[in-house]
């Protein structure tokens, strides 16, 4: 019997085709969009700069972290390694750690020093002029905008040589001018070779040198504070130090952040003026900075290894510096506090 007696046969199923994957459209856009232009654009603006960073920045810094762990003499290919020897060497080191009490030192009192007094300045030239009408600064601002500026145009080695000849014992100027006033004990009188007076004399040649700069900086801050912020203060009878601790400042935190930070991170390197004002570290190292070590540790004494773990140390204060920096002013709160009850 054959199978048509059982009825027609069974039809054969279709045979199902997948289509094609679908392509999203957003990555379809992105393949349209990117043209030559765009391409040369990214190459241009962003990795040539990040191939330049790598190169100069990451790079060395790597190579002197992994020269620390060593005994590289600096003039030879040939080192082996040594743990961890270099970092006990120099933290046992006496002069090392003088020199990191003194860049301390300097990172606590120098960037307060110059913020405080540049804030005064700044509020004196953009709003602490006449309490009554326009909101303005004092008579002949700008000249002393300009006046401030100058210190900070000079070279730093320029600065510390002028100061070192001004502060000269025998014949400087300063010496000279408070004999004629009549204060005979000055005559001699070593500014930069006293223990009591080297570090101050040295923090009062960095102050000069800066707060120019940061005046101009925060007043560039204030300026863009509404003045209707200010009318407002002084509506509800607020006075100028009151409207400068409650106003400005929270309104220019992250300006004065980012100030504190460059200033400390100056103050923990300072080897430009620590070498022109004192070279050898001052009177019983009282001057002495962690660069100045380094320095002669290095080309000096020839061991670079023990070098690069002093830089890796100032490194390390330096990030610890900025983090304590950052912490503080977020624990404090940002320019959202603003009250004056």
């Amino acid at each position: 019997m054959t199978a048509a007696a059982y009825g027609p046969p069974a039809p054969t199923p279709p045979t199902v085709v997948a289509p094609p994957r679908a392509v999203p459209n957003r990555a379809r856009r992105w393949r349209r969009n990117l043209t030559f232009d765009k391409i040369s654009l990214f190459v241009v603006f962003l990795g040539l700069p990040l191939a330049l960073y790598v190169t100069f920045v990451v790079s060395p810094l790597i190579q002197a972290v992994s020269y620390s762990f060593t005994d590289w003499s600096g003039f030879s290919p040939n080192f082996k390694p040594v743990g961890l020897a270099n970092y006990l060497k120099i933290l046992s080191d006496d002069t090392f750690v003088k020199a990191m009490r003194n860049n301390t030192l300097l990172a606590v009192i120098v960037p307060l020093i110059i913020i405080v007094l540049s804030l005064a300045l700044a509020t004196m030239v953009t709003v602490g002029g006449a309490s009554t009408g326009q909101i303005r600064g004092i008579r002949a601002a700008g000249f002393y905008r300009v006046i401030s500026f100058f210190p900070y145009a000079v070279p730093a080695i320029i600065t510390g040589i002028m100061w070192n000849l001004i502060f000269d014992p025998s014949s400087g100027l300063v010496n000279g001018v408070l004999t004629r006033m009549g204060f005979s004990n000055f005559k001699s009188f070593p500014w930069l070779g006293s223990v009591r007076t080297a570090m101050p004399t040295m923090m009062f040649v960095i102050v000069w040198g800066f707060v120019g700069f940061y005046m101009v900086l925060f007043i560039a801050a204030i300026k863009g504070i509404p003045a209707e912020i200010f009318e407002a203060a002084r509506i509800d009878g607020a006075g100028r130090l009151r409207t400068a601790w409650s106003i400005t400042i929270p309104l220019i935190r992250e300006n004065v952040q980012t100030a504190y930070i460059y200033l400390g991170i100056m103050a923990i390197d300072a080897f430009v003026y620590a070498q022109a004002l004192n070279p050898q570290g001052g009177p019983e190292n009282s001057t002495l900075t962690m660069s100045q070590e380094l320095l002669s540790t290095a080309f000096q004494k020839g061991q670079f290894g023990v070098a690069c773990a002093m830089g890796v140390v100032m490194g390390l204060m330096t990030l610890l510096f900025a983090g304590i920096v950052f912490t503080i002013n977020r624990v404090t709160g940002g320019k959202d506090r603003i009250t004056l009850a």
